[in-house]
This record gives structure tokens, C-alpha cells and sequence, in this order.
């Protein structure tokens, strides 16, 4: 695929929003733009956000889970990337579900429920989805009893079953989560760790 001229969204989290970088300009989408002459990244990324719905309110700015800002997102994207789960794991409330659920307050019915308004809302746009990259606390099981890995199998059983493209950051390997120059708090890459990221995304991306 040429990324030329393109219009993406780039729907996330923290990481996508650009927590841990000296400047908006260095997220990785940013550097996907300039490298390969993207028309528009839109960073729809806010810090915190989860795929699905809390069933307690935990936080208004962390609470705005990812189908409620798709609905905002640019209407004008060829392209929509699509990447989180980890906040999910890492504080949400949620339990995993089934995977035929269409609960917004279960992980599974959260993504099943996202792909199919994603569908509805862009018909013309790709939609690629990419895995959680590995964090420090990844095998700590969370109020579920799960740990991050569980999340990530969840993206691409669901991906399957929908025909989504997925970007497998988690087993990548581009990022070790114990390498504090590249990701200083086990969990925010670093500007060094968008390049990294960038690079491998784009790549992906053109083989799509």
C-alpha cells in the first residue's frame, strides 16, 4: 500500500497522544507523515482512554472510551488505525466477555461493537488495529485475572472475525519494556521509542 497522500486517523490512547514525547511533532504518526508524505495524521489519541465502556465512572477525561471519539473523528480518513487495549488491562473495570458479545462494558463487546460502527461510519476507509505494545507490568494480573497478553489475543481473535488488518506491536519485539532509554516508565516510548515504533509501523503499513 502507498501511504502517499493518504489521510489517517490514529485513534489511541497515552501513546498515541503523545505522553512521553518532548513534542507532538515526534509521536510516531507525526514522523509517518513527514517520512512517507502522509496528506493528514489526525491524532485522535487522549491519555488513558480504554476500548471499553467503565461500568463504574472512574474519570470523565479517561472515560471517554474509543466508540464514543470515533463518532468525532475526521470524516475525510482513507485510512483508520486503531490502537489500544493496555488501559483496558491496566486500570479499567471491565471483563473480558465473549467473543460474539456486543456489551460495550465487555472488552470483547467493546471491540466487536468499535469495528462494526468504525465500518458503518468510514465504508471507504481501511481499517488496521494494532496490539498493545509490552509494558512492565504486562504479567501482572489485573482485577480480571488477566494479564496484557489476554487483551492482545482478544484484538486478534476479534480482528479475525471482522477481516481488520492487525499490527502485532506486542510481539513485534521493537520495544523491551525493560530498556529505559527507549520507554523510561515500563510503559510511554520516549522520542528514540516513536522512531522505532514509526519505522516498524510504516513498514506494516505498506505491506497492507
Amino acid at each position: 500500500m502507498n501511504l502517499q497522500n493518504l489521510k489517517i486517523n490514529f485513534i489511541g490512547d497515552s501513546i498515541t497522544e503523545g505522553v512521553g514525547c518532548s513534542s507532538p511533532d515526534n509521536t510516531f504518526h507525526q514522523i509517518i507523515k513527514r517520512e512517507y508524505a502522509l496528506a493528514e495524521a489526525y491524532n485522535c489519541g487522549v491519555s488513558g482512554t480504554r476500548i471499553a465502556k467503565q461500568t463504574v465512572p472512574y474519570n470523565h477525561h479517561f472515560d471517554l472510551y474509543f466508540s464514543l471519539r470515533a463518532k468525532v473523528m475526521p470524516k475525510d480518513a482513507d485510512m483508520i488505525v486503531i490502537f489500544g487495549g493496555t488501559n483496558d488491562f491496566g486500570h479499567g473495570d471491565s471483563k473480558m466477555g465473549h467473543i460474539d458479545s456486543t456489551d460495550i462494558y465487555t472488552f470483547y463487546g467493546a471491540l466487536n461493537t468499535l469495528l462494526t460502527e468504525l465500518k458503518e461510519d468510514y465504508p471507504t476507509a481501511k481499517l488496521i488495529f494494532m496490539t498493545p505494545l509490552r509494558r512492565s507490568t504486562e504479567n501482572t494480573p489485573n482485577h480480571d485475572g488477566k494479564i496484557l497478553v489476554n487483551y492482545v489475543d482478544a484484538i486478534i481473535e476479534v480482528c479475525k472475525k471482522h477481516n481488520v488488518a492487525v499490527i502485532d506491536l506486542f510481539r513485534s519485539g521493537i520495544i523491551d519494556p525493560t530498556d529505559t532509554e527507549v520507554i523510561p516508565d515500563g510503559l510511554h516510548p520516549n522520542d528514540k521509542g516513536h522512531i522505532i515504533m514509526a519505522d516498524y509501523i510504516a513498514k506494516e503499513l505498506l505491506k497492507i
